[in-house]
């Protein structure tokens, strides 16, 4: 995983969105690790592979809390450079059953460079992901260059655009690394801005010929997967009743690549994918209390056979 690190601080409750001067009574708040890459690699770590993290944070209280939270979820720190005099990146995040929204300050988060990855990634890597495209500034001129680079060595890649708060989209940039990418995870609304469409067929048809899967993320209708040869194939969503969406997306892209690196294709990798998705929206944060392998498995046993109870983690 090479990526951002920030802490989340999530809000949540129905009647969640500010008033200028009003006071409003929430549900909860709570302390969580963030980032869309950190996030990925705790659901990962907890469903058993073995996850090695490259960032930077800052030494302070939200970095320490960050380094310590990485190695409570058994995901390896040894390449996060803890720096002396920056601040780390922190996201408030407000957040009701239906939606959520956003308050970044970016701190440390576009601080990761290429010097930050080690050498020997490619001969111990089998995979490798990252998120937050349009938040990791330094990165984003070397992303083809590294998929590249991993692709010569046989490893897999992934990543997630996330919301460009500029909405430039960098598109010409994407489609370069589309190229590279084994799968590219954008939602709906994140692929439909960066195409300049209308619907998922038309953002469809304007991607390059030569590029990776595309894997888009549709909330409570599922997803669907775009296949390089031009086929499709659609995924039905779970019934839930979502507590928190931090980090729903970020964990049915740890199902994808869970599931990719265990041999699952097609309509059996996206159910996965959307049984972790599903299993997310019933904690509160992306990161703490994922699920384990078996839990998923049970998940998806009892949701096929009708019995599934909201309680089951």
């Amino acid at each position: 995983m090479i990526g951002e690190l920030n802490v989340d601080i999530i809000a949540r409750g129905e009647n969640i969105a500010p008033e200028w001067n009003r006071e409003k009574i929430i549900d909860s708040c709570d302390l969580v690790m963030g980032s869309s890459s950190a996030i990925t690699a705790c659901v990962l770590a907890a469903m058993g592979a073995d996850v090695r993290f490259v960032s930077v944070v800052g030494d302070d209280d939200f970095g320490n809390f960050l380094v310590r939270e990485l190695k409570r979820m058994n995901v390896g720190t040894e390449h996060v450079h803890v720096v002396p005099g920056l601040r780390t990146g922190c996201t408030i995040s407000l957040s009701s059953s239906k939606d959520r929204a956003l308050l970044t300050v970016m701190g440390t988060i576009g601080d990761v460079e290429p010097r930050h990855i080690p050498q020997e990634l490619w001969q111990q890597a089998a995979h490798i992901h990252f998120g937050s495209y349009y938040l990791q500034h330094q990165m984003r001129p070397h992303w083809a260059t590294v998929f590249e680079m991993a692709k010569s060595h046989g490893i897999s890649t992934s990543f997630d655009a996330g919301w460009d708060p500029a909405e430039d989209w960098d598109s010409e940039r994407l489609k370069d690394l589309l190229q590279h990418a084994t799968f590219f995870l954008p939602s709906e609304d994140e692929i439909l801005a960066i195409q300049g469409a209308a619907d998922l067929r038309e953002a469809f048809a304007k991607l390059p010929a030569s590029r990776g899967t595309v894997a888009v993320k549709r909330g409570r209708e599922g997803s669907v997967i775009f296949q390089p040869d031009g086929t499709s194939v659609v995924g039905t969503s779970f019934a839930v009743d979502p507590i928190d969406t931090t980090g729903a997306g970020d964990s049915f892209n740890a199902g994808m690549i869970y599931g990719h690196l265990s041999g699952l294709r097609g309509e059996a990798l996206l159910r996965f994918a959307n049984a972790c998705g599903a299993l997310a929206v019933l904690r509160i944060g992306g990161a703490g209390g994922a699920p384990t392998l078996e839990q998923v498995k049970q998940f998806m046993e009892m949701a096929a056979q009708g019995s599934y109870e909201q309680d089951v983690l």
